[in-house]
């Protein structure tokens, strides 16, 4: 198995093709010429190993694909416009009208439109769990059953799945497991090698680390990539471009070290507010006092920034004072890149014609960045004490 710098820095850069330039070129063309008629005949017999149109196998996309797959420990990967084209294709890549999906509860809030407002439309069924609940897991499965579908941690309150166990139910079953890994990145959890056939993370957040890519990740093995590129990647043509492709690279470059500082940032930041009298509850799985604690520690060897806190407050002005307070706080959607960030979900409520979410008005979730550990503290006690 390769060393994750040698990958991140060296992997797939055939440099003397490009003047042994450090930095691969962006190779921003649509199409790409044949010498021969014969030439032209290998390229469409092998489109995703050749370069004859980008919308199928770009060399700069190429690079990025070959360090992805190998951080991730699979022989393959493909490269996506966002993380929710990422979990659709992989998703439909494995089902027909009639299959049925098993699910765990409370996804990521597109994967849940996939499941119940597109597939359902095809007659594709599918069925919650409880992710950290084994039996419940076994018990949902039935003959039609084609896709396990993980997001371990989960969104917002971070529940576990165990991998190993959850791989062997999907295997005992003719299933294919699917993950969302894009908490943990591939630097602090590889879900294949505990025996998950297909791994998707949103590029977007810690991958590319810079908040200005949106890119999702598909990896997997060869066979499984295969299948998807010549059906639903080169049909529904969700790709990403050779320029934002060339900023992932660039993000690649620093995520090692920026996921170690995120971890001890974090972990330093959550010991420093976990017991403030504001908290009702908190979530984030290196919680000693997470449930899952022990499983966290066992399939993650790092965690991403994300927390989330449940606030004792029956105030929703106060709450949202205290909001403002947190200057150094961003409120957004998405995460994991160079800033902190809030997401909080009083801002979901009272909008008009939208449904009322399925969170409390006192959650936020907080995503810390590379901020020092210290002003955030105090930022975030200060503006505690307007509750």
């Amino acid at each position: 198995m390769e060393d994750k710098d040698h990958i991140i820095n060296h992997l797939g850069e055939d440099r003397h093709k490009y003047y042994n330039a450090v930095s691969p070129p962006i190779i921003q063309t649509s199409n790409f010429a044949a010498a021969s008629v014969e030439d032209m005949r290998k390229m469409f017999s092998d489109e995703a190993g050749s370069h004859l149109y980008t919308r199928g196998n770009n060399p700069t996309v190429e690079i990025l694909r070959k360090k992805i797959a190998a951080l991730e420990h699979t022989e393959d990967a493909l490269i996506f416009s966002s993380g929710s084209a990422a979990i659709a294709n992989a998703v439909i890549s494995q089902v027909s009208q009639g299959d049925h999906i098993v699910c765990v509860k409370n996804p990521y809030s597109w994967t849940v439109k996939l499941l119940e407002n597109f597939l359902s439309r095809f007659g594709v069924t599918h069925s919650y769990v409880d992710g950290a609940n084994l039996e419940e897991i076994k018990a949902a499965f039935q003959e039609n059953t084609k896709v396990l579908f993980l997001e371990s941690p989960n969104t917002f309150y971070y529940g576990i799945q165990d991998l190993s166990e959850c791989a062997a139910i999907a295997k005992e079953h003719g299933a294919i497991s699917m993950i969302d890994n894009s908490y943990c990145s591939p630097i602090f959890q590889n879900p294949a090698d505990h025996g998950i056939d297909v791994t998707i993370h949103s590029g977007t957040k810690y991958i590319n680390g810079h908040s200005d890519v949106v890119v999702g990740i598909v990896c997997a093995s060869k066979k499984i990539i295969n299948q998807i590129f010549h059906n639903e990647y080169m049909t529904l043509g969700a790709i990403i471009s050779p320029f934002d492709a060339a900023l992932v690279i660039r993000g690649l470059r620093t995520l090692p070290l920026r996921m170690e500082r995120i971890n001890n940032s974090t972990i330093e930041v959550f010991e420093a507010i976990k017991h403030h009298k504001s908290i009702r509850e908190i979530y984030f799985p290196f919680d000693p006092d997470f449930p899952q604690y022990e499983l966290a520690k066992k399939q993650m060897s790092g965690t991403g920034g994300l927390f989330t806190i449940i606030f004792e407050t029956d105030d929703k002005s106060a709450l949202e004072k205290m909001i403002q307070r947190l200057d150094l706080f961003l409120i957004a959607v998405s995460w994991g890149g160079h800033e902190s960030l809030m997401f909080p979900s009083i801002c979901l409520h009272d909008i008009p014609g939208k449904e009322t979410p399925p969170f409390d008005w006192r959650v936020i979730r907080f995503s810390i960045g590379l901020e020092s550990p210290k002003i955030l503290i105090n930022n975030l006690l200060a503006a505690f004490d307007v509750l």
